[in-house]
């Protein structure tokens, strides 16, 4: 019999912050991405995700969010340090996540800086602050990445118009031979000169790096590609999938994130377009695993946008009704997200926070709880199971969701 498996990762929505957030990460105390966009005052259309569960999950009824009544919902931690997408969705698909090494780009700033020289690169220093980054070829810049934790990432940010997307990818490779961060990240947008970017370059403690919101990359044809560290694909989800001829069909940022290399992938950003593609491929799927990540709510909270970030919300919830339309007997359809992000909390990071766990199959009668999964491998580990194969990491929970 035919089966497939969805899941749904809406970025960085998450239900409250994690007990260790007070020792980890202060910056985070008080932080609760849905409970925060529940109070902000513009209209909210979320119907199916709190006839899913989302409210349940997040375990406080406020005005007309109430919990569900038939419903399939839990909540996970992050075994991830910090609170990062790559690292998050590493961890859906299976990973059990080791610490790499948290670094600042002025460690390293010689032997890149030396390394494209010696490949022909006409390399510049820019400062500010008594800080440096590096300008290459008067298109890219290399700096810290200011958005998440700040050691956790290097960005190489590009206007993409003027050198392409391949430069971009080639300079974020020479950047990883050099760092042991979590990620290189490299990416570009349209509509952005170099000035756009270096006029946003900006310091924090010792620290140098551009603000890419405000460099306007992510408004217009935004590539990107995230280089990480240690991770081993072939125990993961997708690959143990491949091995038993399933095919896997990623949608979104998560199509850059995970490794898919014998599956479909459809690059999008756009919250409509993507969740439209995957229920139009619903028609002529019949089955295997379709991994789908809504990226603009990420974007929204980096920007400490609420009411943009409600606006995907809506558009995520319509999009669901579609999508639950085209669920059979036998599929399983799981929303959750991968870290927080709440826009109110003070600050343009992610926030580390619980996520919800909401689980949809035909004919649901009441409510089950699946309780606190220890980690986000448990729903690769479900997927797994559902399928018949195993992962090395996570914990199944299926037989909780098919009695």
């Amino acid at each position: 019999m035919n089966k497939r498996f969805i899941v749904v990762v809406i970025d960085s929505f998450g239900i409250g912050a994690m007990e260790d957030v007070p020792i980890v990460r202060p910056a985070d105390i008080g932080s609760n991405t849905c409970l925060s966009l529940i109070n902000y005052p513009s209209e909210k259309k979320w119907d199916n995700l709190i006839q899913l569960g989302l409210i349940n999950a997040l375990g406080i009824e406020k005005d007309q969010f109430k919990f569900s009544k038939n419903c399939i919902f839990g909540k996970s931690k992050l075994k991830h340090f910090g609170a990062d997408s790559y690292f998050g969705h590493q961890e859906i698909a299976g990973t059990d996540v080791k610490k790499p090494e948290f670094t600042k780009l002025s460690n390293h700033i010689d032997t890149i800086e030396a390394d494209l020289l010696q490949q022909g690169f006409i390399v510049e220093r820019i400062t500010k602050n008594n800080l440096q980054l590096l300008k290459v070829n008067n298109v890219i810049c290399i700096g810290d990445n200011m958005e998440t934790d700040l050691g956790q990432a290097i960005n190489v940010v590009g206007a993409l118009d003027d050198c392409g997307f391949d430069l971009i990818k080639k300079i974020g490779f020479i950047v990883r031979n050099h760092v042991k961060v979590p990620r290189v990240i490299a990416f570009g947008g349209s509509n952005v000169t170099i000035e756009d970017i270096t006029n946003n370059i900006f310091t924090k403690d010792e620290f140098i790096g551009v603000d890419a919101p405000g460099s306007g990359v992510y408004r217009k044809n935004y590539n990107v590609i995230h280089i990480g560290y240690g991770v081993d694909a072939s125990k993961q989800v997708p690959i143990k999938l491949a091995e038993k001829n399933i095919n896997n069909y990623f949608y979104g940022k998560v199509e850059n994130i995970v490794d898919n290399p014998k599956g479909i992938n459809f690059p999008c950003v756009d919250t409509y377009d993507t969740m439209t593609k995957l229920i139009n491929d619903l028609d002529s799927c019949d089955e295997g695993f379709f991994f789908l990540n809504v990226q603009e709510t990420d974007l929204a909270g980096h920007d400490e946008n609420a009411e943009r970030y409600i606006e995907k919300l809506n558009i995520v919830d319509e999009r669901l009704a579609k999508l639950q339309e085209k669920i059979k007997t036998d599929d399983i359809l799981i929303v959750m997200a991968d870290h927080g992000n709440d826009p109110t909390i003070g600050h343009r990071r992610h926030t580390r926070e619980y996520v919800p766990i909401l689980v949809y199959k035909p004919n649901i009668s009441g409510v089950t709880n699946i309780g606190t999964l220890e980690t986000l491998a448990d729903v690769g580990a479900t997927v797994a199971e559902y399928f018949g194969t195993t992962i090395q990491c996570g914990t199944s929970f299926l037989n909780k969701i098919i009695k």
